[in-house]
């Protein structure tokens, strides 16, 4: 399996915890993998979701590292 393949995988995994952990709308986080190093940014409402962000990364399967660039503050509803 290739690399990219392999993060893609990663990336979709993250994005299924971080839903099940309720990091949806109205927060907005980002990832992207890239040789199993996950990059976490966007932005989320409190500080315990940025936690949680973080927990979620490191516990996939294959993550190397896990770089949090999130930031805390006020998020958009859309509508």
């Amino acid at each position: 399996m290739s690399s990219a393949t392999i993060d893609q995988k990663i990336t979709s995994s993250v994005l299924l915890k971080l839903a099940n952990r309720g990091l949806r709308t109205p927060c907005n986080v980002k990832v992207n993998t890239k040789n199993g190093e996950v990059t976490l940014s966007g932005t989320v409402q409190f500080a315990h979701q940025k936690s949680a962000a973080v927990q979620a990364a490191t516990g996939v399967t294959g993550v190397r590292r896990v770089t949090d660039q999130t930031i805390v503050g006020n998020v958009r509803r859309t509508q």
